[in-house]
């Protein structure tokens, strides 16, 4: 069975964001995404996660309000993607995170890919012992963002030829990009080395949209026992009353949505 991790930015959010790791482990998760951890302190997420693992953080963003979205792909940014690197990658293995997903910011064009390719290749080089991921993200809900398509990652990716850097294959993203996230999952799957599921159309609770959330854990089961499944959605209500997705996951014995 996958493991299962809450996304502590999106869920939980009726407490603080230091009291979520507590109502996540009560709920049956079996770990944590926190996207951003950084506007508290090391020793208070450690307190706060109290052996929760944690399964994925993200780069530093910059300034979101203004805009900034990271900074991997992003030409002239060069320094300022590795300088919040680096704090990413150190406070990732102070955290003990499973994965950092590296944002690639608001960019266009051949040179904001060359700079994303040369980027990821120096993120390896400074972190080898840190499994890094890319995520395709729709052009709505994140306008410019430089990495939209699961295609572009996928091409990217191969061309780099690291087993260090995996796919974040988001159901929501995918099905935002290329409108059926089947095709995507088994278009892509070989390269996931981490997933999060939402409901779709709505992003509310994981199920409907005609993704077989079942039998991506059984994929995962036979082939990627160590890839985690976040939930990452909007929940529709209070947290702890839309979890019957995650009841029915790990008990496996009925569908989820249609």
């Amino acid at each position: 069975m996958p493991r299962f991790a809450a996304n502590l930015t999106m869920l939980f959010t009726e407490v603080p964001s230091l009291h979520r790791p507590e109502l996540a482990a009560q709920a049956g998760f079996d770990g944590a995404e926190v996207l951003f951890p950084y506007d508290h302190a090391e020793s208070d997420w450690e307190k706060a996660l109290s052996g929760l693992p944690l399964a994925l953080m993200n780069t530093p963003p910059g300034n979101w309000p203004a805009g900034d979205r990271g900074f991997a792909a992003v030409p002239g940014m060069e320094a300022t993607f590795r300088d919040g690197f680096l704090r990413a990658a150190s406070l990732a293995s102070r955290l003990g995170a499973d994965r950092l997903h590296v944002m690639a910011g608001v960019a266009k064009g051949p040179q904001a890919e060359q700079v994303y390719r040369e980027n990821l290749l120096w993120a390896v080089q400074q972190a080898p012992d840190l499994a890094l991921t890319v995520e395709p993200i729709n052009p709505d809900d994140m306008p410019g963002y430089f990495l939209n398509d699961f295609d572009q990652a996928a091409r990217i990716l191969e061309d780099l030829n690291t087993r260090q850097i995996g796919l974040q294959f988001d159901l929501w993203h995918a099905a935002r990009i290329h409108g059926n996230a089947t095709t995507v999952w088994t278009t892509h799957r070989h390269r996931v080395s981490h997933v999060q599921i939402a409901g779709f159309p709505a992003r509310n609770e994981p199920g409907g949209g005609g993704f077989d959330l079942p039998a991506l854990c059984a994929d995962l089961d036979a082939s990627a026992a160590d890839v985690w499944v976040a939930g990452e959605y909007r929940p529709s209500r209070a947290t702890v009353h839309g979890l019957m997705w995650l009841q029915a996951l790990k008990s496996r014995h009925r569908p989820i949505g249609d």
